[in-house]
């Protein structure tokens, strides 16, 4: 098994000088389904509001976005950005409360 975290392009603010372009995209097909949900949903808490994700999924993930919109309410916005039948990508939002 790799070391290599499935997140690409990440963006972040952590201090360390280090700046990328583009939005950072999490594969959620490489993550264990055991822990699939806490990590997507963690990965969305560390972008800043105004920022926002990619997520890669296996299929359409339609519980997991019931159970962001209900962690996270009008501070989410979900915008599909590929239907494939082997990869659904999706953008999260983080709304600027």
């Amino acid at each position: 098994m790799s070391n290599e975290l499935p997140i690409t392009e990440a963006s972040h603010s952590c201090g360390c000088g280090h700046h990328d372009e583009g939005l950072p995209t999490l594969d959620a097909r490489v993550i264990p389904h055991a822990i699939r949900h806490g990590a997507i949903i963690g990965a969305f808490q560390q972008i800043a509001p105004g920022a926002a994700m990619v997520l890669v999924a296996p299929h359409d993930p339609l519980p997991l976005l019931a159970q962001l919109q209900e962690l996270f309410g009008d501070q989410i916005q979900f915008d599909y950005l590929d239907r494939a039948p082997e990869a659904v990508k999706i953008k999260f939002t983080k709304i600027a409360a």
